[in-house]
C-alpha cells in the first residue's frame, strides 16, 4: 500500500485567527488532509477520527491516522500500521533546547546530516531530530513524557532517521517544504514500489 502524506497551506483568514477558534480551524483542516490521504491510499474516506479517553488516535478498521498543524501548514496521513506525522517551522532555537531533545551521542550522529543549507544547518538538524521524535511519539500514542525513551540511533541520509522507542525500532522519513519540515514515522517502511509519495509544495494563498 502506497502512503500519501497530504500537506495543506493554511488560508490567511485562519492564520490571522487567535486562540481556540484557530486551533479548531487548524484541526479541521488537518482532518481534511488526512481524508485526502485516505482517498489517495485507500480509495475512500475514513468514517471518522476516533480517540481514546486519553485523546490518543484510534485505528478505523485497521487503518491508523495522524495529524499535525502549525500556523501556516497542516499535515495528515493514514497507514495500515501505526503512523505519526509532524510538521515544524525551522527557526533559531535556544541553546538549552538541544540538551532537552537529544544526548551528545545522538547529536554527534546528526553532524554533517543537515539539509545542505549552511544558514540553517544547526537549526535544520535540531528540527530534524525534533520532528523525528515527535512523529514517533505520536505513532506510539505518548506525549512528551515519553521523550526520554525515544533515541536516535542512525542518520543514514538527509531524509531518513532511525530511532528506537522503548527499544523497538522506528523509521522516519522527512521532507522539506521551504522552511517547514514534515516527518513521517513508521515501524516498517513500505516495500520498494510502495514508497511514500510526497506531494508538491502546497498552493500559496
Amino acid at each position: 500500500m502506497a502512503l500519501y502524506p497530504i500537506i495543506i497551506q493554511v488560508p490567511p483568514d485562519i492564520q490571522a485567527t487567535k486562540g481556540r477558534p484557530k486551533v479548531q480551524a487548524l484541526s479541521r483542516l488537518a482532518r481534511q488532509a488526512a481524508q485526502q490521504s485516505a482517498q489517495r491510499s485507500l480509495g475512500h474516506a475514513l468514517s471518522g477520527f476516533p480517540k481514546s479517553g486519553a485523546g490518543v488516535p484510534q485505528p478505523v478498521n485497521g487503518i491508523h491516522w495522524s495529524l499535525s498543524h502549525k500556523s501556516a501548514l497542516v499535515a495528515g496521513i493514514v497507514a495500515p500500521q501505526a503512523v505519526g506525522i509532524d510538521v515544524e517551522y525551522c527557526r533559531p532555537v535556544k541553546a538549552g533546547m538541544f540538551a532537552r531533545i537529544a544526548s551528545e551521542k545522538e547529536w554527534a550522529l546528526g553532524r554533517g546530516a543537515d539539509r545542505g543549507d549552511a544558514a540553517l544547518a544547526e537549526e535544520g538538524v535540531f528540527h530534524r531530530f525534533w520532528t523525528a521524535k515527535e512523529a514517533v511519539l505520536k505513532a506510539v500514542g505518548h506525549g512528551l513524557t515519553g521523550l526520554s525513551r525515544c533515541r536516535i540511533i542512525a542518520v543514514p541520509s538527509p531524509h531518513r532517521i532511525h530511532l528506537t522507542y522503548a527499544g523497538a525500532p522506528w523509521r522516519v522519513v522527512q521532507h522539506w517544504y521551504d522552511r517547514h519540515l514534515v516527518a513521517v514515522a513508521l515501524q516498517h517502511l513500505p516495500e520498494e514500489g510502495e514508497q511514500i509519495h510526497w506531494p508538491p509544495p502546497p498552493r500559496r494563498w
